[in-house]
């Protein structure tokens, strides 16, 4: 079964950038549409951007404004979350999760697939 784990978070000041990285094992992320979630302490997970098998992307404004971008490098099994000008409130648990097939739909529930997530805390 396809195993994700994230990587690349860690303390930040305002306005700096991060690059999370979403690697999948045991099977091919090629087929997949993998988003990016975050869940800060005692809110929901909200989603950021997804991206489908071929490149097309998604992003969900409020969260990602136009601050984060999200790609993929298939032959790597990888997908990435460039993060920069980071805010207080960008400050939470980052989580990737796949989907198998094309959508570009964020409804948490679509993914079955989850990483166990990487801490990004923004601080001064």
């Amino acid at each position: 079964q396809l195993q994700l784990v994230e990587s690349g978070g860690g303390l930040v000041p305002p306005g700096g950038s991060l690059r999370l990285s979403c690697v999948a094992s045991r099977e091919s992320l090629g087929d997949s549409t993998v988003a990016w979630f975050r869940q800060a302490p005692g809110k929901e997970r909200e989603a950021i951007a997804c991206i489908t098998p071929t490149g097309a992307s998604a992003t969900d404004v409020d969260s990602a404004e136009d601050r984060f971008i999200i790609s993929r490098n298939n032959a790597e099994n990888t997908v990435y979350l460039q993060m920069n000008r980071l805010k207080f409130e960008d400050t939470a648990v980052y989580y990737c999760a796949a989907r198998p097939g094309s959508s570009l739909s964020l409804a948490v529930e679509k993914f079955g697939v989850w990483g166990q997530g990487t801490q990004v805390t923004v601080s001064s």
